[in-house]
C-alpha cells in the first residue's frame, strides 16, 4: 500500500520534528542542531511535494485529495455502522496529510530568520529585512502552537479509527500492507525517488551554506 520512500519519509519526520522540540524548548543539544534539524525537515518536505506529483499511486496528491462532495461522503460514511476501507488516505486524512505539510514548511521557512532579538538568530535572519523576522518570528511561534494541536489530532485520529473502525492505520505504514480489496497499484522505483531526494538535498545543502 504504502511505497518504501513514503513510509522513510514519514516515521524520519517524526524523528526530525520531535528532535527539533527538543532542541528548540528543551534545550537539549545546541540551537545549531536546531538549524540542522530544520534544514534536514525543510528537505524532506521538498521531497513528499515533489513525490505528491511523481511517486507511487497512493503517494499522489491527485489519489487522495477530493473535493467537498466525496469528503462530505465520507465524514457520513464514518458515522455509519459499515467499515470503511480505504487503501490510501481517506478523503479527510488526505486534507489533514495535506494540511500538516503545509504547516511543517511554514515552520521550515520561518524558522531560517525567526531571532529571540538575544542571542539567537535564525541562518537568514541579518540577511532579510527586520520587519521580515519579526513577522518570521511570530509565525514561528504561532506554527509551534498549531503544529502541536494538528499532530495531537492526528494521533487522536488514528487511534480512534482504530478502535472504533477497526481499521489499523500504524502497521501498514511500518509494512507497506494492507488487507484491502484493491486492484493493481502502480509504484514508482527506488531509483526515482533517490534521484528526486539528491536534488532536493543538495538544493538545500547549498541554502546552507549560503545562510552560513
Amino acid at each position: 500500500m504504502w511505497d518504501l520512500p513514503t513510509r522513510l519519509f514519514h516515521w524520519t519526520l517524526v524523528v526530525l520534528v520531535a528532535l527539533q522540540f527538543a532542541t528548540g524548548e528543551f534545550g537539549w543539544l545546541s540551537m545549531e542542531w536546531h538549524y540542522r534539524f530544520g534544514y534536514a525537515t525543510l528537505a524532506l518536505l521538498l521531497f513528499r511535494l515533489i513525490w505528491g506529483f511523481v511517486g507511487s499511486q497512493t503517494s499522489r496528491f491527485v489519489d487522495f485529495m477530493h473535493g467537498p462532495r466525496a469528503l462530505w461522503r465520507h465524514v457520513r460514511a464514518e458515522f455509519s455502522s459499515l467499515p470503511q476501507m480505504s487503501v490510501g488516505h481517506n478523503p479527510l486524512g488526505g486534507w489533514s496529510v495535506l494540511v500538516l505539510l503545509l504547516v511543517l514548511l511554514l515552520q521550515a521557512i520561518s524558522g531560517l530568520a525567526t531571532s529571540d532579538g538575544i542571542d539567537e538568530d535564525g541562518p537568514f535572519a541579518e540577511r532579510v529585512p527586520l520587519v521580515c523576522v519579526r513577522w518570521a518570528t511570530r509565525l514561528h511561534h504561532l506554527g509551534e502552537n498549531l503544529l502541536l494541536a494538528l499532530i495531537g489530532l492526528h494521533v487522536a485520529a488514528v487511534l480512534l479509527h482504530w478502535l472504533l473502525k477497526h481499521d489499523n492505520l500504524v502497521l501498514p505504514m511500518i509494512t507497506g500492507k494492507k488487507c484491502v480489496d484493491a486492484g493493481p497499484l502502480r509504484f514508482a522505483s527506488g531509483r526515482r525517488a533517490f534521484v528526486v531526494f539528491a536534488i532536493v538535498a543538495a538544493a538545500v545543502l547549498a541554502l546552507s551554506y549560503f545562510g552560513a
